[in-house]
């Protein structure tokens, strides 16, 4: 008796190790197609959740844009109120509704996912004819609920779109900060000492040049006070950054301020673009008619043979907050607010939304850099107390 059950145990271990086995192998071999099918590849599986989340801004920019004349028969719904509740401002809010609520389940039942080939792990990676469904249906729930939660979602959406933003943010400082660290290290710095100084110098060039042109774009004209402020702060704001980095305490060096620089002359050009058509002191295009992408950072090497690539629960609270991100781009940050056609970002609201972030991103940025030295020396000051 204790033989056979000690046989099964060891035929059940077998049969689970080659079901790991078969899995690595559809994981590593094997088409694209057949790898999405099979569900084995968390790697094509983002580029499926981009698609999605690419849909959904896509069917929000119709419901916007042309809704009325695509969407006839949303004016019958209870909740549109002849198509006032469905379309424009409200309509783009039900589809960020149905996305973000679509992943922000995947966030719940991904998240603490720590290994491969588990039941986690195949939701994540598979399933899609059920997910691409429950997408669908829970974009078409969202247009049958009552105005006054659409409403309370758009004041929500104002907070996931600042959380997408300062994940945003910190991710353009974690990749500056790598960098350099990585250009810094022992054993490439005098490869790379060369390089890096060649692209610090074309950053600040290029940070220049951009003061510059905004100077010449968008404050012709002394009147021009708050462009003229804008842009002078900025100038203001990366000699602040190069003083404190090159400061012989912090020993930052001049790349990382040099690449924040582009990324805040970036940000402030976005913010002086997203004031609306018909300012004397915008001298180029009328209005911004652009699109913001979404990146995503994941690690690259995985720290166990059977570890996930990447955090699944992180990734989805970054596409469900970018749902509330892309929400808020289309409706100009204000859900009373009519946007012209084929514009996107385009108000003061949106304005001082981006130059927030441009100072928020400035004050991280010397955060990340002062801390260290602050942390000593209250830990040394404890220490001698």
């Amino acid at each position: 008796m204790e033989g056979s059950t000690g046989r099964s145990k060891s035929e059940m271990e077998s049969g689970s190790t080659s079901n790991n086995n078969e899995s690595r192998i559809a994981f590593k071999e094997g088409s694209w197609f057949g790898q999405f099918k099979n569900g084995s590849n968390p790697w094509i599986a983002r580029y499926v959740y981009g698609l999605i989340f690419l849909a959904s801004n896509l069917l929000a920019w119709a419901v916007r844009d042309y809704g009325r004349n695509a969407f006839p028969e949303m004016e019958r719904l209870k909740n549109c109120q002849g198509g006032r509740g469905c379309l424009g401002a409200e309509g783009v809010l039900r589809v960020s509704l149905g996305c973000f609520a679509f992943y922000f389940i995947m966030f719940l039942s991904t998240a603490g996912t720590s290994s491969l080939y588990n039941c986690r792990d195949t939701w994540h990676s598979g399933w899609w004819s059920f997910k691409i469904g429950l997408w669908i249906a829970l974009t078409a729930t969202a247009f049958l609920v009552p105005t006054f939660i659409i409403q309370i979602y758009g004041e929500i959406a104002h907070f996931g779109a600042g959380v997408f933003l300062l994940v945003q943010l910190v991710s353009v400082i974690s990749f500056i900060t790598w960098l350099n660290d990585c250009c810094q290290s022992d054993k490439t710095e005098d490869k790379c000492h060369i390089h890096v100084m060649l692209l610090a110098i074309a950053a600040y060039i290029i940070c220049i040049v951009g003061i510059i042109m905004m100077y010449i774009w968008y404050a012709p004209e002394p009147s021009c006070l708050l462009n003229i402020f804008f842009i002078t702060w900025t100038l203001v704001l990366i000699q602040l950054m190069t003083s404190v980095s090159l400061h012989p305490k912090v020993n930052a060096g001049i790349l990382t301020p040099g690449l924040m620089g582009l990324y805040v002359v970036f940000i402030c050009w976005c913010a002086i673009r997203s004031e609306p058509a018909g300012e004397n002191c915008i001298r180029k295009a009328e209005a911004s008619n652009r699109t913001d992408w979404l990146t995503i950072i994941v690690k690259k090497e995985a720290p166990a043979e059977d570890a996930v690539p990447y955090g699944y629960g992180f990734f989805h609270f970054v596409f469900a907050t970018g749902a509330m991100y892309f929400a808020m781009l289309l409706i100009g940050w204000n859900t009373h607010h009519i946007i012209k056609k084929w514009t996107i970002d385009v108000g003061w609201t949106s304005t001082w939304v981006r130059i927030v972030n441009e100072w928020l991103a400035v004050c991280v940025y010397l955060w990340m850099l002062v801390a260290p030295i602050i942390l000593l020396r209250c830990r040394q000051t404890n220490e001698s107390a």
